[in-house]
């Protein structure tokens, strides 16, 4: 089965590796699906990936497996690619604020960085 992808995903520094190395292997399967469904299909249901109200263009990725619930900021640049920053478990109903400031931060850092190059 070939898929078309219309999104690419990028890991900024190693944010996103970082977490992800410490998942357990369904967590990570289940991580792999759902970046597979962004790249690849054009209206990603928003159980999946969701704009994160009163952000400025932050996403979150949202997985969830045997009763826990793992999220993973992210943004885009240029429409068509997805920069993948910090993940963590979700314990509460509401998403910690350090992990959306974290997530703002990065995405700051990351667009000096691309405009000083």
């Amino acid at each position: 089965m070939s898929e078309r992808f219309i999104r690419n995903i990028f890991y900024y520094k190693n944010y996103y590796l970082d977490f992800f190395e410490k998942l357990k292997p369904e967590v990570k399967k289940k991580f792999n699906w759902t970046l597979l469904l962004i790249s690849t299909i054009e209206r990603v249901p928003e159980k999946f990936f969701k704009h994160m109200t009163g952000t400025t263009g932050i996403y979150e990725i949202r997985v969830e497996t045997g009763g826990n619930i793992y999220r993973v900021f992210s943004f885009f640049d240029k429409d068509q690619l997805v920069i993948l920053v910090n993940g963590f478990q979700k314990k509460s109903k509401k998403t910690p604020k350090k992990e959306i400031e974290l997530a703002e931060k990065l995405r700051k850092e990351y667009f000096n960085e691309k405009e000083n190059k």
